[in-house]
């Protein structure tokens, strides 16, 4: 299989609401950021690892540590426009993976399953991951983004309610999956939706991911079980610092 200038691209920014400078905490004694950046060197079907930011701190810090950055506008309301501006300027890359800068943990195994789709066949343009939840509770928590799929693997909904609807208690024909917030796209596909404009269930649900579905492009879906878990909040630190200390089960953390 060969390599069609891929690049993953990781949004950074500084000033986040619930944690600013989550960026640049200190996670086992490396800036979360560098942890992300590692994970994502180990994709084998990526040709570069570059992250986009709109502050110097970052910027430092990701050169600190040998990484490239893209310096890009403070005035983007979503990671998708920050990754369109880097895109923008790179006009040998066919393929853009966005991996979101508070991963620390995310699989490279998981990276790869997402890009898989797009080199196999040209007609996708865009693909994510889902995993299986079992857990009642975390099934019911709206955090948890669900998706529903087609017979062919690509994604009717998502929701941060559970969907579908379980009518009666007991096994279910469909299964529960659990969206991770990871994404491909063909560049021409991620400008297209950077220049939309935000859609009605996109704001109601919001979830950027509903305005390409609302304007009929199709998102292949990878199930798999190489998720996991992301820093949200402050708190978050310690439950990744306890998985770092058993490497061997950080590329195959089961979230359900």
């Amino acid at each position: 299989m060969s390599k069609k200038f891929v690049d993953i691209i990781i949004p950074a920014r500084y000033a986040s609401t619930r944690f600013p400078g989550k960026p640049l905490v200190s996670i086992g004694g490396k800036p979360m950021i560098q942890r992300v950046w590692e994970q994502a060197k180990q994709s084998t079907l990526a040709d570069r690892v570059i992250v986009a930011t709109d502050d110097d701190r970052i910027a430092a810090t990701v050169r600190g540590f040998g990484g490239e950055v893209q310096m890009t506008g403070s005035d983007h309301v979503s990671g998708t426009d920050r990754l369109a501006e880097v895109a923008r300027n790179l006009p040998d890359t066919r393929i853009i993976v966005n991996v979101q800068g508070d991963e620390p943990l995310i699989s490279p195994l998981a990276i790869d399953d997402a890009i898989r789709p797009l080199l196999e066949d040209e007609t996708v343009e865009m693909s994510t991951v889902a995993y299986h939840v079992v857990d009642d509770e975390k099934w019911q928590t709206p955090q948890l983004v669900k998706v529903v799929l087609d017979r062919q693997g690509f994604a009717l909904y998502f929701s941060r309610h559970p969907i579908p609807y379980e009518r009666e208690p007991g096994p279910q024909a469909a299964p529960r999956l659990g969206h991770a917030g990871l994404y491909v796209y063909t560049k021409e596909c991620l400008l297209r939706i950077a220049a939309m404009e935000p859609t009605p269930l996109e704001l109601t649900e919001k979830l950027e991911q509903l305005r390409a579905l609302e304007n009929g492009i199709k998102i292949k879906v990878v199930i798999n079980s190489h998720t996991s878990p992301g820093v949200d909040v402050p708190e978050d630190i310690a439950k990744v610092e306890a998985l770092l200390a058993v490497p061997l089960v950080v590329p195959v953390i089961g979230v359900a």
